[in-house]
């Protein structure tokens, strides 16, 4: 590879997109290498209401995505479609191989992000922004009225199914156990909230519906008795939520940069263990994965990346 660009961004997701916009607006030769589509989990989202001077009368996924993607295009940014299969960050050059081609750079930004662990239950890729949705801060205002079911037992599930009680008429949460792992002061208030209710001992086997999601069948861990659920003939349509953990996209970087569960550690601003590279968005440990929260810590990658360039010279 004859180029050695400032900057190569690793996902274009929301916080790649933002990293490439403030890496390219600064002049640096900048390359996203992404090996999907643009926009990471939010391409899968239909209605966004919650990131701020969003478009107010209807906002996508897709849509917000395809304006960062032009942003970041307008200022110079090269991008290339590839899987990268190896990394080798230990001189002042990174270095990446990758199905199609080899890339370096003086900076690398790891915007690679998570995906939500699935439930694991037939059909259930057909329903992803259907019915069936990973994240209650995103998407609870959809269903409000409407009854809704979480997959999980941990403190992340019990969390997410009161906060959609604030919306669903009705919250059951469904765990293949016969009590909860979350902690005592969270399932203390779990059991006081009446709109919360419990299927114990109990996994989603099957879903299904026209379309939209309106019917599950859920198998008994303890008898292997199946029952069936369906929608509420005046609603046509119910929610199903997974928080059984997620898996961040970090198997390439193992052994490689210090991590805590498989997400990578960067201070506050983004740096990891390795100068040079940084990391942001989803795939770093931190408290709110949100697009805002994603978009910010991309711009504040690429800033910093523009400061190491500027010391090293």
């Amino acid at each position: 590879m004859s180029k050695i660009y400032d900057v190569i961004v690793l996902g274009a997701g929301p916080a790649g997109l933002t990293a490439g916009l403030y890496a390219g607006r600064s002049r640096l030769s900048t390359l996203i290498i992404e090996k999907g589509q643009d926009g990471g989990q939010i391409a899968i989202t239909n209605e966004i209401e919650n990131y701020p001077g969003q478009q107010l009368e209807g906002e996508s996924g897709p849509s917000l995505i395809a304006r960062m993607t032009e942003q970041a295009k307008k200022f110079g940014c090269e991008r290339v479609s590839d899987t990268i299969k190896s990394v080798d960050f230990s001189g002042k050059t990174k270095k990446l191989v990758g199905t199609k081609g080899e890339y370096e750079a003086r900076t690398v930004i790891i915007a690679t992000g998570a995906h939500p662990r699935p439930i694991g239950c037939k059909n259930e890729e057909q329903f992803v922004g259907k019915g069936i949705s990973f994240c209650a801060t995103c998407d609870a205002a959809f269903f409000e009225d409407f009854e809704v079911y979480v997959v999980g037992g941990g403190d992340a599930a019990v969390e997410e199914a009161m906060y959609l009680t604030k919306f669903a008429r009705k919250v059951t949460i469904i765990h293949r156990r016969n009590e909860l792992r979350a902690a005592k002061s969270i399932q203390e208030k779990a059991f006081k909230n009446e709109k919360l209710h419990f299927m114990w001992d109990h996994v989603v086997e099957e879903v299904d519906g026209d379309g939209m999601l309106s019917k599950m069948i859920v198998k008994n861990t303890k008898t292997g008795e199946l029952t069936t659920i369906e929608a509420d003939e005046d609603d046509g349509i119910f929610g199903l939520f997974g928080f059984i953990g997620l898996l961040p996209n970090s198997e390439l970087f193992q052994g490689i940069i210090d991590m805590e569960n498989n997400y990578i550690l960067t201070d506050d601003n983004m740096h990891t263990n390795i100068e040079g590279v940084f990391a942001a968005g989803d795939i770093r440990k931190k408290s709110l994965r949100q697009v805002v929260t994603a978009a910010a810590d991309g711009a504040i990658a690429a800033m910093q990346a523009e400061k190491y360039i500027a010391d090293l010279n």
